[in-house]
C-alpha cells in the first residue's frame, strides 16, 4: 500500500515544495507532481528561480518521452504521462488518478482553510482505503523558552 504522508502548515506551498523536490533531487529520486494547472505553473517558474546558484533539474508532464524519462522531476496536470516514479508529491484538489502505483505520497497542504479542508478530505478517503497515513506539521518552530 502507499504510504501517505501529509505535511501540513506550509506558509509558503511553492518554496516549500521547492525545497522538498531539491533535496529528493539530490538524493537521486524520481518524483512526480501534481495540482491544479496555476499551482504547477507557479512551480515550474519557481524551480528556475528560487535559488540562484543551484537549478532542480525537471519537466513539464508535456515534455516529449525521452525528455520526461530523463528528469528525476515530472510536473504532470491531469492526465499527463506521469513516468515510473517512486514518490508523488501532490498539491491540491482531486486525489491523484492511479496514486496506489507509487510507494510514497506526499500531500502538501498550505495555511488556507479551503486548502486543509480538501486535505481533511482527502485524508479520510485514503484512511478509508487502509493506507499507511502520517502526519507532518512543516510550521516554522519558535524559539525554545
Amino acid at each position: 500500500m502507499t504510504q501517505v504522508a501529509f505535511h501540513f502548515n506550509a506558509a509558503d506551498k511553492t518554496a516549500y515544495t521547492c525545497r522538498l523536490l531539491r533535496k529528493a533531487a539530490g538524493l537521486g529520486a524520481r518524483v512526480a507532481v501534481t495540482g491544479e494547472p496555476e499551482e504547477l505553473r507557479q512551480l515550474d517558474v519557481a524551480l528556475w528561480t528560487f535559488s540562484a546558484l543551484e537549478f532542480v533539474p525537471h519537466c513539464r508532464g508535456d515534455a516529449p518521452d525521452s525528455v520526461r524519462q530523463a528528469s528525476p522531476i515530472v510536473l504532470a496536470m491531469e492526465n499527463q504521462q506521469v513516468p515510473d516514479a517512486g514518490v508523488l508529491v501532490h498539491l491540491g484538489g482531486a486525489p491523484p488518478e492511479g496514486f496506489e502505483r507509487f510507494e510514497k505520497m506526499i500531500e502538501v497542504v498550505g495555511l488556507g482553510e479551503s486548502d486543509r479542508q480538501e486535505a481533511r478530505q482527502r485524508w479520510k478517503l485514503y484512511a478509508g482505503q487502509g493506507h499507511q497515513l502520517v502526519h507532518h506539521d512543516v510550521a516554522p518552530k519558535g524559539p525554545s523558552e
